[in-house]
C-alpha cells in the first residue's frame, strides 16, 4: 500500500481537479490524504444555502470532510492560511493570506504532514495554478518545496489539458452526441498544452464518485451548477481523465506502487 497526499488551495478544488485520482487510489487500497492551504473564506456561497449566523469557512471545512468520505480519503488537514481572493484584489495584500505566506515557512508546515504520512506521491498544481489564481500558484510553489524537504518520490502537478478538451468538444459535436458545450477559454494562461503534460489518470469509472464529491460542496455548487448538470458524455470527456506534469520522474525499477498503479504516461 502507498500513500498519496493531495494539496489544494481551497475546499472544492479537490473535487474539480483530482477527485478521480483520489477515488481511484483509495479504491485500489492506497492511503489518501487531503491538505488544504485555506478554508475558502472568500468564496461566494450559493444564495440561501447558509443558515442564519452560519460562517462560510466553518461550513466549507465541514464540506471538505463530507467530500473526503465520498472519495475514501483517510485524513483531512488545513495549513491555517486565509483565502487570498482572485488575482489583483486588495485581499491579496493581507499579511495573513496564503499568497503572502513565506514559501519556506508554509512548505515546512506541509512537509511535516508529508513526513508523518511517508508520502509516495504529492499532487499540487502547475506553475500558473491552472488559471492564474494566486493561491493556486502558491500551492505550486509551496508544494514543490515541501516535496523537496520531505523527500517525496513523486510530485505531480495537476493541470487542465487544453488540447484534450478542444478535441473532445469537437468530437462530441461531430457525433451529434451533445447539445451541451464547455466554454473553453482561448487563453494561454488556462491549463497547459498537451505537449507539456506527462501523465494522466483514467478515472471515468469514478465519475459518479467525483460528482458526489462536488455535491458535498453545496455552499459553492448548487444543483444547477454547470458541472453537476453536464450530460454524462460531456462530464466523462471533460472531467473523467485527469492530467499531470511530472518534472522529475522516478526510476521505473524503484517507483512507488501507487505511482505505477494510478498514473500512466501520456505518451
Amino acid at each position: 500500500m502507498g500513500t498519496l497526499v493531495s494539496f489544494h488551495a481551497h475546499p472544492d478544488d479537490e473535487s474539480i481537479g483530482t477527485a478521480g485520482t483520489l477515488a481511484k487510489a483509495a479504491a485500489l487500497g492506497h492511503r489518501v490524504v487531503l491538505v488544504f492551504a485555506t478554508r475558502g473564506e472568500l468564496g461566494e456561497p450559493v444564495p440561501g444555502v447558509l443558515a442564519e449566523g452560519e460562517q462560510l469557512p466553518v461550513r466549507r471545512s465541514a464540506e471538505c470532510h463530507a467530500s473526503a468520505r465520498a472519495l475514501g480519503v483517510a485524513r483531512v488537514e488545513f495549513l491555517g492560511y486565509v483565502d487570498s481572493g482572485m488575482m489583483g484584489e486588495p485581499s491579496n495584500d493581507a499579511p495573513y493570506c496564503f499568497w503572502q505566506a513565506p514559501v519556506e515557512h508554509a512548505a515546512k508546515r506541509l512537509a511535516l504532514i508529508l513526513e508523518e504520512e511517508e508520502a509516495d506521491v504529492l499532487t499540487t498544481y502547475d506553475d500558473n495554478g491552472g488559471y492564474g489564481h494566486p493561491d493556486h500558484i502558491q500551492v505550486h510553489r509551496v508544494g514543490a518545496r515541501a516535496g523537496e524537504l520531505a523527500g517525496v518520490p513523486v510530485v505531480a502537478q495537476n493541470t487542465t489539458n487544453r488540447d484534450w478538451l478542444l478535441r473532445g468538444m469537437k468530437g462530441l459535436r461531430a457525433d451529434g452526441g451533445a447539445d451541451f458545450s464547455l466554454d473553453i477559454p482561448d487563453d494561454p494562461s488556462f491549463g497547459k498544452p498537451e505537449s507539456e503534460i506527462t501523465h494522466r489518470v483514467e478515472a471515468v469509472e469514478y465519475a459518479e464518485t467525483k460528482r458526489a464529491s462536488m455535491r458535498a460542496h453545496a455552499s459553492q455548487m448548487g444543483p444547477d451548477h454547470f458541472m453537476l448538470t453536464m450530460p454524462d458524455p460531456v462530464f466523462a470527456m471533460g472531467l473523467g481523465t485527469e492530467f499531470y506534469i511530472v518534472d522529475a520522474q522516478p526510476n521505473p525499477a524503484t517507483a512507488p506502487e501507487i505511482w505505477t498503479e494510478v498514473f500512466e504516461p501520456l505518451r
